[in-house]
């Protein structure tokens, strides 16, 4: 189409996370352990995306009942049903300049008409990582 200035290309980073999508599913199929693949997943992290990484699953695991696997190729929790509720995205991974928290539908974080999902990430204060909590803790229920 002459003018279209849109890709209909993924980029190499998008190639890797749909071949990462359906490993993650035949891996599940075949009963693999999911949160070991959770944990190599953030091994693989360097520098703050690692730090961060290990700060959120550290407080998923406390706070939450969540399931840790990975999701397109990062760390992500599931409830009960495998849905995933929360993940977390390594500013490497898409070469941007923050990390990435979120939330997907099944948190169930709506708040009136307008509220985030996601969240951009360089560091975890003490007041952030309680805030975290408080998500998490709604993301499941048990605020």
């Amino acid at each position: 189409m002459k003018g279209n200035t849109m890709s209909t290309t993924f980029s190499k980073e998008e190639k890797a996370a749909m071949r990462a999508a359906a490993a993650e599913a035949k891996a599940a199929k075949l009963g693999a352990d999911l949160e070991a693949a959770c944990l190599g997943a953030i091994a693989e992290m360097t520098g703050t995306d690692k730090e961060l990484a290990e700060t959120l699953h550290q407080m998923v695991q406390k706070n939450t009942d969540l399931g840790a696997k990975t999701w397109y190729g990062m760390p992500a929790y599931a409830n009960a049903e495998g849905k995933v509720v929360v993940f977390f995205q390594s500013a490497a991974k898409f070469k941007v300049r923050y990390a990435t928290i979120g939330f997907q539908p099944d948190a169930m974080l709506d708040e009136g008409n307008l509220w985030p999902t996601s969240f951009a990430v360089t560091e975890l204060s003490a007041a952030d990582q309680d805030r975290l909590v408080e998500l998490l803790k709604k993301a499941v229920n048990r605020a």
